[in-house]
């Protein structure tokens, strides 16, 4: 299956366990890989054809307002969800980074979630 990529997307939204946590946004990043069907597309060379990876990147941008998360766990299935519904790739894998363990590089929650037919 083909693929498109957005990797390591600088998003800021509420997240975290402690009621402190979530009360300002912080810097998460995301990683979304979107599986669909190129041969239509290449042979059209047209936008219609495919998924819009600019449109996306404008709903991952906004995704965050007004909404706080406990688990990047859960906030990883909501993303999937909302790229499923929204854009209709075959499947999304998507990964959240999080900077919030001073010894490590990032902590990472990647879900996978396919399209029902």
């Amino acid at each position: 299956m083909d693929t498109i990529t957005i990797t390591d997307l600088e998003v800021s939204y509420c997240v975290g366990v402690p009621d402190e946590e979530r009360a300002t946004p912080q810097r998460l990043l995301l990683t979304v890989e979107m599986e669909h069907d190129f041969h239509a597309v290449a042979v059209e060379d047209e936008l219609g054809g495919t998924i819009d990876y600019y449109a996306v990147t404008q709903r991952l941008l906004k995704f965050g307002e007004d909404v706080h998360w406990k688990l990047i766990e859960t906030l990883a299935v909501d993303l999937a969800q909302m790229i499923l519904e929204d854009f209709g790739p075959r499947a999304v894998t998507v990964e959240v980074k999080k900077f919030i363990i001073p010894q490590a590089r990032h902590v990472s929650v990647r879900v996978v979630r396919e399209r029902n037919h």
